[in-house]
C-alpha cells in the first residue's frame, strides 16, 4: 500500500535495528485518512470471506480495526488489556506478550461479542513475533469462530511472526513489510 509506504518513509523514526516509531500517525497520533484508506484496503483483500466481526487489541489496533469495521459494516470488538469493572464473568482471557513493551497482558473479550460460526477477522498495527495475534486467534477459537484473516498494518518481516501465523495455517496479509531497520534506515521488503 503505497499511501503507507510513503508514511512510513517519511514520518517512520527507526529507534533501533528493532523498534520503529509511528507515533506520528499511528499508534499516539493517528492520520484519520490513512486510516480509511487502510480500512478499505484490508476489506479489498478480505471481502471474500463474509466477516461477521473485527477483532483487535487495545489500543493501538482500534484505529485501522474500526475503519475496517466500517467499511465491513460489521461490529469492531477490542480485546482490553486492562481490568475492568463491569467485565469480570463470561469472558475469554488470554495472555500475550508485547514486544514493544516487553511485558504481558491478560487479555479479555467478553463472551457475548463473540460467537460460535461467526466468522473474524483479526487487525493490529504492528507485527513481530506473533504474540498478540496468536493470543486473539486462540480467544476468536475458544468462542467456536472461525478466524478468516489476519491484516496487519506494519509487519517486520525480518522477526518470525508472519511465518509462524502462516505456519499454523492463518492467511495474513500485511499492508507494508518491512525486511530491516539496520542502520537506522527503513528497508521494504
Amino acid at each position: 500500500m503505497q499511501l503507507l509506504q510513503n508514511k512510513v518513509k517519511e514520518e517512520g523514526i527507526v529507534l533501533s535495528n528493532q523498534v520503529l516509531k509511528v507515533d506520528s500517525f499511528l499508534n499516539h497520533q493517528m492520520d484519520p485518512v490513512l486510516m480509511r484508506e487502510v480500512g478499505k484496503e484490508f476489506t479489498q483483500r478480505f471481502k471474500e470471506h463474509n466477516v461477521t466481526r473485527v477483532l483487535t487489541i487495545e489500543s493501538s489496533g482500534i484505529a485501522p480495526g474500526i475503519m475496517t469495521a466500517l467499511e465491513l459494516n460489521v461490529p469492531l470488538i477490542f480485546a482490553r488489556k486492562q481490568k475492568s469493572l463491569t467485565l469480570r464473568e463470561d469472558i475469554y482471557v488470554e495472555k500475550v506478550y508485547s514486544f514493544t513493551k516487553q511485558e504481558s497482558n491478560e487479555i479479555t473479550v467478553s463472551k457475548k461479542f463473540i460467537n460460535p460460526g461467526d466468522k473474524v477477522l483479526i487487525v493490529d498495527d504492528f507485527l513481530a513475533n506473533g504474540e498478540a495475534a496468536f493470543g486473539l486467534a486462540r480467544i476468536v477459537e475458544q468462542a467456536g469462530a472461525e478466524v478468516v484473516g489476519i491484516g496487519i498494518v506494519i509487519e517486520k518481516a525480518f522477526q518470525p511472526g508472519g511465518r509462524l501465523l502462516s505456519e499454523a495455517g492463518y492467511r495474513v496479509e500485511s499492508l507494508v513489510r518491512i525486511a530491516s531497520l539496520e542502520d537506522g534506515k527503513v528497508t521494504f521488503a
